[in-house]
């Protein structure tokens, strides 16, 4: 941990060196509060004055409750207030007619380097994040019960009327009844854990199947690979709903001030679900069907957008908390009534219960959690209805196939990240939270010339994305994947222009590794260069070039046995025309069990 404080006094030469400012005494401000608060100071307080400071750009002025815990003078913070006055007036505190953008950047950079390592939380932080869990799953039930429906009549609510009424435009072009056979769904394992702990090859042994599934996926088209071998079908234990198995809830590593929350499917979830999530994204994806208004696997157009707008202020990005976990099973159901083949199939794959640490198994009330494959596309479908909804109901226009179309051009949503016309966003947000979302305001820009959008953070047309720490520094030659992130950040930093941070963390790596400096398309670890690589010190003959000794990424395979009509099904399931690459795929598979580094001679470009 120590060794982030001269890290960060780099950083501040950086800002020196960009912004001719001094930042002297902003180095003795995080040396004296990383002792008191250690890391919180880092990955929690650095980020909420980070989030003022957005939130300042927006409303074009610092507000007199902003940077809460920072002394002032003026109308701005001490701290970073070199920078500060190249963007604000420190008498008014209003923005500047010219801000520097170069400030922009690099206050956010002292400020979210460390907000992205994986460090693991407090048990305290941990139990009330599964309580968090629990708790938004029951404001989900209560907002289905309240607010869904009109409470004199138990009809519709108007919103929910209106919701309907685009969903069926939407959805019924997009899923005719002859895209959901089962002649066209290929199911997959997915590559995650199972809530049964079943992992890698033995995923194709198939045991236990869901009878909801039966209508829509029968196990003799989906869980063997011929008539043949039908006897196999013996070995299957059929599970009415009472006594399928729940989603395995977990936690992973996140940020000091939270954990990620993930539910694990069981295998036979999992693989039904995967069928439906290839069959729908190339459709939802065609810009012929939606405009372009959903993507999932091309973040660049969210990010164009977000550069563009932050200059011409035309679109506004829109960010939500929990969203996959608060979206209601019910409203899915509703939206998806025009497509019951569809909606059938969708509910048939969906897990009914969780099994929550400290809280046991509870129903569950939101459609689904990460972990599921549908709940991508899923919560994205329901926020792109909200929207063109919304914006709809706005202009008070009739609705058609082709207003429809036409909203659908002027948006764009990738997972929860939304992007609408700047003259919606209020809008929007405000229907949003009509369906019981929560819009993140410190994460959503309509106003001023900041956005952010899928990794996309630009003012006024030029890109201000922070590089990113995202584990502790390693401080060992076994910290195997603290080494594979900070040089992953080293390089980031180089091609930045912060190469007083990107020097430092040279000095550190060189106390373990020499690493060797090559281009970005090497397969070596090593420190990237725009003038400079590595001279060879062994020919080639067949390469007919000078290889360089350094450290390439190593891993230990997984033992994962499979033969017979388990083996024949995993064949039958691969996508495509090409042969497996690894030859012992039968044998082993599924992630590593470790990975490490080995000592390799190697093209340095």
């Amino acid at each position: 941990m120590k060794s982030l404080l001269p890290l960060l006094e780099r950083i501040l030469q950086d800002c020196r060196i960009w912004c001719s400012t001094s930042t002297t005494r902003d180095f003795e401000t995080i040396s004296r509060r990383f002792e008191h608060e250690g890391l919180s100071f880092l990955m929690i307080t650095l980020p909420a004055f980070c989030a003022d400071f957005e939130k300042s750009l927006a409303d074009g002025q610092v507000g007199p409750t902003l940077f809460r815990g920072f002394s002032k003078h003026k109308a701005l913070p001490r701290f970073l207030g070199g920078l500060l006055d190249l963007v604000f007036d420190r008498n008014t505190g209003v923005l500047l007619d010219s801000p520097d953008v170069n400030s922009i950047w690099l206050i956010r950079q002292v400020c979210l380097v460390g907000k992205k390592i994986e460090y693991p939380c407090s048990e305290e932080r941990v139990a009330q994040a599964f309580t968090r869990y629990v708790q938004t799953n029951e404001d989900v039930r209560v907002w289905e019960e309240s607010s869904l429906h009109s409470p004199l009549n138990h009809t519709l609510s108007t919103e929910a009327q209106h919701f309907s009424e685009v969903a069926g435009f939407l959805w019924s072009a997009c899923f005719p009844s002859d895209v959901v056979t089962v002649e066209k769904l290929v199911p997959r394992h997915g590559p995650g854990a199972t809530a049964e702990r079943i992992s890698s090859n033995k995923k194709y042994e198939l045991r236990s199947w869901h009878s909801r599934l039966e209508p829509y996926f029968p196990i003799d088209q989906f869980g063997i690979p011929s008539w043949n071998a039908l006897e196999e079908l013996d070995l299957v234990s059929f599970l009415s709903p009472e006594d399928e198995k729940p989603v395995r809830v977990i936690h992973v590593p996140k940020t000091l001030k939270t954990p990620r929350i993930i539910a694990i499917e069981p295998v036979c979830m999992q693989y039904t679900q995967q069928a439906l999530l290839e069959m729908m994204v190339p459709i939802l994806e065609d810009p012929k069907l939606l405009n372009g208004a959903l993507g999932f696997t091309d973040q660049t157009v969210n990010q164009n957008l977000a550069l563009t707008s932050s200059q011409t202020g035309s679109l506004a990005t829109i960010d939500l908390k929990d969203a996959s976990d608060r979206v209601s099973n019910r409203l899915v159901e509703l939206m998806l009534a025009s497509v019951p083949h569809l909606r059938d199939a969708v509910m048939a794959c969906r897990s009914l219960r969780a099994d929550v640490p400290n809280h046991g198994i509870v129903p569950l009330f939101r459609f689904a959690s990460m972990g599921s494959a549908l709940c991508f596309p899923i919560e994205a479908m329901v926020f792109l209805t909200i929207v063109v909804s919304a914006i709809a109901r706005s202009r008070g226009h009739r609705l058609t196939a082709a207003s429809i179309r036409s909203i659908c051009g002027e948006v764009r949503i990738y997972g929860d990240d939304i992007i609408v016309p700047v003259d919606y966003v209020h809008i929007v947000k405000s229907e949003l939270e009509v369906f019981n979302l929560q819009v993140n305001t410190s994460k959503t820009f309509g106003s001023g010339k900041f956005r952010e959008s899928c990794g996309m953070d630009a003012y006024d047309g030029i890109q201000v994305t922070p590089v990113y720490l995202r584990s502790l520094l390693p401080s060992s030659r076994r910290d195997t994947r603290e080494l594979l992130a900070v040089v992953s950040f080293r390089n980031q930093c180089y091609r930045n222009g912060l190469w007083k941070t990107a020097e430092y963390v040279d000095s550190l790596v060189r106390k373990f590794y020499d690493l060797p400096t090559i281009r970005a398309t090497s397969a070596l670890i090593g420190r990237e260069s725009f003038s400079f690589i590595e001279r060879g010190t062994r020919w080639d003959s067949n390469l007919h070039y000078s290889l360089t000794r350094g450290l390439i990424v190593v891993t230990k395979a997984r033992l994962s046995v499979i033969d017979g009509y388990s083996a024949l099904m995993k064949w039958f399931l691969k996508r495509g025309n090409q042969p497996f690459i690894d030859k012992d795929h039968l044998k082993y598979s599924g992630r590593p069990l470790a990975v490490y580094t080995k000592l390799r001679w190697a093209l340095p470009f």
